[in-house]
């Protein structure tokens, strides 16, 4: 209950806000719906990027945004989890400062690289997790003990590197990683907005330095994008896990599709 009157007081000082400060309320929704979306399985991008290229923002400006309005929802999360005692700070730290510098390099990459190049190579990745999800059949509601070994950070690295500079299904790829390290849903997904958070902010880094980044379109994203997140962290604990695994393969066969037109 204190959770959702949180979040009301919250939507309701945005939505003054707005109304002060005159924010595209379009692009709040957007953003929530996003959000929601992303936090439970991935795939925010593919509501994100065209809605607003349809409104008439910059491809350029577009990803800008996304960036940093996914980095300050994913912020959100964060200090929603630590308020709830979901994750503890001294133990994601070194996840963000990783992911910082993964998204930093991926930006950094995807200047030198043509957007057909990095389309390839999202296909392959994508059909590869299609293959893991599908093949994983059992997902697990309590911690495998093997979760306690040492963590791999190459993967969460690479998949950081990748959001930084592309994004499509970045945020599935981290699900799932954590999903095969025998983490939870629940909890592959807390980590994920660890990860986010740390990678797009790293990207945004750069991208503000470009000078595509438009405040007003930025901030109006952002609200969105927190309410939304705040949104899916709430029933989350409530989604059954057939339901969270249909909701990943379909998301990933979307971002496949996605991709693939862009290809053609």
């Amino acid at each position: 209950m204190n959770k959702m009157i949180m979040l009301l007081l919250f939507v309701l000082l945005s939505l003054v806000g707005l109304f002060y400060t005159n924010i595209s309320l379009t692009l709040v929704c957007i953003g929530m719906v996003a959000a929601f979306i992303g936090t439970l399985a991935g795939g925010g991008g593919l509501i994100t990027l065209p809605a607003m290229m349809l409104v008439g923002i910059p491809i350029q400006t577009s990803i800008a945004t996304n960036k940093f309005s996914t980095g300050i929802s994913s912020l959100s999360s964060i200090f929603f989890l630590l308020y709830q005692k979901e994750l503890h700070l001294t133990s994601i730290i070194k996840y963000i400062a990783l992911a910082i510098v993964g998204g930093i390099c991926g930006s950094l990459l995807a200047v030198s690289l043509s957007e057909q190049t990095m389309n390839y190579m999202a296909c392959v990745l994508l059909l590869l997790a299609l293959v893991v999800t599908l093949k994983n059949k059992a997902w697990t509601e309590v911690p495998d003990s093997l979760e306690h070994q040492a963590p791999h950070f190459w993967q969460p690295f690479f998949i950081a590197m990748y959001d930084g500079g592309f994004g499509p299904g970045s945020s599935t790829f981290s699900i799932l990683h954590y999903l095969r390290t025998h983490h939870t849903y629940i909890k592959a997904v807390q980590l994920t907005r660890v990860l986010l958070f740390g990678s797009c902010t790293g990207a945004f880094i750069v991208f503000y330095h470009t000078g595509f980044i438009q405040w007003h379109y930025a901030i109006a994203m952002a609200i969105g994008s927190i309410i939304g997140s705040q949104l899916g962290l709430i029933v989350l604990p409530y989604i059954p896990l057939k339901i969270a695994k249909t909701l990943l393969t379909l998301i990933i066969i979307l971002l496949l599709v996605q991709v693939t037109l862009k290809i053609i």
